[in-house]
């Protein structure tokens, strides 16, 4: 089934938000399933190559070797048991935090799933006393950069890159308070 047809199929259905489920553990397989749908999506919809997949792989091993429940929360959003979305903070020096793989299916976009994600990371942020927060995006993410600034991200950087197989511009967008 294509893309379109998937989203069509999930809005003829009339697919909403209280048809999801949000966890905050992680369970065997989410980290694999996660970094595959990375490396899948970002294939499909960026052309970008496995050096991208390898980056979130990467990127799990440093969160979950050094995961503190204390410091560091997933979101892992689920239809029909069914992994269709996710997000995560991770703690920083300084008192910072990164948000990271921030996923959603493309058939699950537009039904207020991302600003929902975007609402408990930000909780989850003020309710552990973070000062300041960033997050490192390239310039084709139009929707996700349009979401993070409605939360107060603002744009501190650019560099041109050809780490995920194709050349892009990387982007950090940094919120303080």
């Amino acid at each position: 089934m294509s893309t379109i047809e998937s989203i069509k199929r999930a809005t003829e259905s009339n697919l909403q938000l209280s048809d999801i489920t949000i966890r905050t553990t992680l369970k065997p397989g989410d980290i694999g399933y996660i970094t595959y749908r990375h490396g899948a999506l970002y294939e499909f919809e960026c052309n970008y190559g496995i050096e991208f997949e390898s980056y979130v792989a990467k990127g799990f091993h440093e969160f979950y070797s050094q995961y503190d429940p204390n410091k560091d929360c997933v979101w892992v959003a689920e239809h029909r048991s069914k992994i269709i979305g996710f997000l995560l903070l991770m703690h920083r020096p300084n008192n910072t935090a990164q948000l990271r793989y921030f996923i959603i299916e493309p058939e699950y976009r537009g039904i207020g799933l991302g600003k929902k994600l975007m609402d408990l990371y930000m909780a989850f942020y003020r309710e552990k006393g973070y000062t300041s927060s960033y997050l490192w995006t390239t310039h084709e993410q139009e929707s996700a950069i349009a979401l993070y600034k409605r939360y107060g991200f603002q744009l501190t950087e650019e560099k041109p890159s050809t780490a995920f197989g194709k050349p892009l511009t990387e982007q950090r967008y940094d919120l303080t308070t």
